[in-house]
């Protein structure tokens, strides 16, 4: 699978309450460089990506800041662990699943 076939699919939780929209991944870098991927961010307002200025210390202009917070208010990090699967009706989480921050240090 691509990430591109990723990045805005519908997200539902078991009882099909759509939830967002993947706008994001996360990815950790092993010692041998190779990425895997860790979780995907979900966004409850937009399907737009984060475009980097996800990080909490990044010093944006104030205009762009305000903006993308407010764009991205609600967004949330799950855990690739707590997908359940992937289909034609999008990504299902698996029951008690956990909302992380989404913003990196």
């Amino acid at each position: 699978m691509l990430l591109t076939e990723l990045l805005r699919m519908r997200v539902v939780e078991v009882d099909g309450t759509e939830v967002g929209r993947v706008v994001d991944a996360r990815f950790r870098i092993d010692a041998q460089g190779g990425a895997r991927l860790v979780g995907l961010i979900v966004s409850p307002h937009t399907r737009a990506p984060f475009l980097g200025y996800e990080r909490a210390a990044l010093d944006e202009p104030l205009v762009l800041d305000r903006f993308l917070r407010w764009l991205h208010r609600g967004s949330f990090l799950v855990d690739w662990p707590d997908v359940r699967r992937l289909d034609d009706d999008g990504l299902h989480l698996r029951e008690g699943y956990e909302r992380r921050p989404s913003t990196l240090p």
